[in-house]
């Protein structure tokens, strides 16, 4: 018995590795080939979605754009809305390590069975639509969601909003986390294009909700809400949220609404002072849903406190190690390194190590600027066909007065990085989502 069921769960293994390597390889990925892999409108995910009775009419979603903190703002509200005793679908992109995170049911990642037979089921229908390895990956997850009949899905969205494969769903509210610089080359190279980008998930009807008033952009959201007759709430208007402590595992937020104290000392199971933003939004959101969803403060406290074991939340200012510090994180672009940096700023530390690599399509020169001139670098390549090159990295970092040397790979420059760094040093593991998850 032991034997079978050992022989089964290794079958199982090489059938889901199999069926990876074929959505790897046969569909194209943004993720890691860049622009080839966008689609310029809706047409694959609303016939795969017809063939599969579009699941997504079958529960009520929220769903989330923005620039930056749309995954951290995803995992708050699924974590208050667990904790409340509701089914979740939490679909979030892209993964780090394992494919099944972006497909989660109360923090439970989609079983490697369920992909395999996802994609038998229905690989002659993908060989006529030929999708795209995203728009595959939405279907998947609003099939799994509607199978696992949960009461609630969030989805966020891949890229940008109005043409992003998610929007083909009907939420019962929108949420805009912010706006600033990232994937110009298919967003528009101003904020007010992005912006309006962005504004395509709002729905005839439907509340949105913003989450950062940021006045150069404001008109927008409010036109569109406007035109589709959309109520339209910013969060930071409501909620004021102020970092007070941190160690390495809980952050403490003094948290107020409309001026009052909501919450004092409250902690929760993330880092960052920038955190304070998305915790205002998922505040808002939470405000903003129907009357039939049931919230009580007492659970909302307990929901911050044990988002990590109920969402399974990863890659976000991370901590690896505790001596010497070894932290990473996932921002990419200028809002989000600009945030981390603050952060960083903000820690204790003897000396500075910077394990940094990047893709190829970024500002380089703009990322390059936030990093701190007095730190060590450790540079090097994510290993996927977008990876910047590892020798023009270091070239560019020089030039703007950043030293270090070229590695092989992401983790050859960290094992280097934590040879060097003393007890009391810091390394910091970073530029792209892509170096990070190679070593979480």
């Amino acid at each position: 018995k032991k034997k079978k069921k050992l022989m089964k769960k290794e079958n199982i293994y090489t059938r889901f590795n199999s069926t990876l390597n074929y959505m790897y390889t046969q569909l194209p990925m943004f993720q890691r080939v860049g622009s080839q892999a966008m689609k310029k409108d809706l047409t694959n995910i609303k016939l795969l979605c017809e063939h599969l009775g579009n699941p997504f009419e079958k529960y009520p979603c929220i769903h989330i754009a923005g620039t930056n903190g749309k995954g951290s703002t995803a995992h708050l509200i699924s974590s208050i809305l667990q904790e409340h005793g509701y089914k979740v679908g939490l679909y979030t992109s892209p993964h780090y390590r394992d494919f099944r995170e972006r497909v989660k049911v109360d923090g439970r990642y989609v079983s490697r069975k369920y992909v395999v037979d996802f994609v038998e089921n229905n690989k002659a229908v993908f060989e006529r639509i030929k999708p795209s390895f995203f728009e595959i990956t939405v279907a998947l997850a609003f099939d799994f969601f509607a199978k696992e009949k949960v009461d609630i899905a969030v989805i966020e969205t891949g890229l940008g909003g109005r043409l992003d494969s998610t929007n083909i769903i009907t939420p019962i509210l929108s949420v805009i986390t912010n706006i600033s610089f990232d994937h110009q080359q298919f967003l528009g190279n101003t904020l007010k294009k992005i912006a309006g980008e962005k504004a395509g998930i709002i729905k005839k009807n439907i509340p949105v909700v913003i989450g950062e008033t940021q006045e150069e952009i404001i008109f927008v959201f409010e036109k569109k809400a406007k035109a589709k007759k959309s109520e339209i709430t910013f969060a930071d208007q409501n909620y004021r949220v102020v970092k007070k402590s941190e160690n390495l595992t809980h952050t403490k937020f003094d948290i107020l609404k409309n001026g009052k104290p909501l919450f004092f000392n409250q902690k929760i199971n993330l880092h960052g002072g920038y955190q304070s933003k998305n915790i205002a939004t998922a505040l808002q959101v939470i405000d903003s849903l129907p009357s039939s969803f049931e919230i009580k403060e007492s659970k909302i406290k307990s929901a911050f406190s044990n988002l990590k074991s109920l969402t399974n939340f990863k890659g976000r200012w991370q901590v690896l190690q505790k001596s010497p510090i070894v932290i990473c994180d996932s921002a990419h672009n200028e809002a989000g390194l600009s945030l981390a940096m603050i952060q960083l700023k903000s820690l204790k530390f003897r000396e500075l190590h910077v394990v940094l690599g990047m893709v190829n399509d970024k500002s380089i020169e703009k990322i390059l600027n936030f990093f701190p001139k007095d730190a060590n670098f450790y540079f090097c390549k994510p290993n996927i066909p977008r990876g910047l090159d590892i020798e023009i990295l270091a070239k560019k970092a020089l030039a703007l007065g950043l030293t270090g040397r070229p590695y092989s790979s992401v983790k050859n420059a960290l094992r280097a990085a934590k040879k060097k760094a003393e007890k009391k040093d810091l390394v910091y593991v970073g530029g792209s989502t892509f170096v990070v998850a190679e070593v979480i």
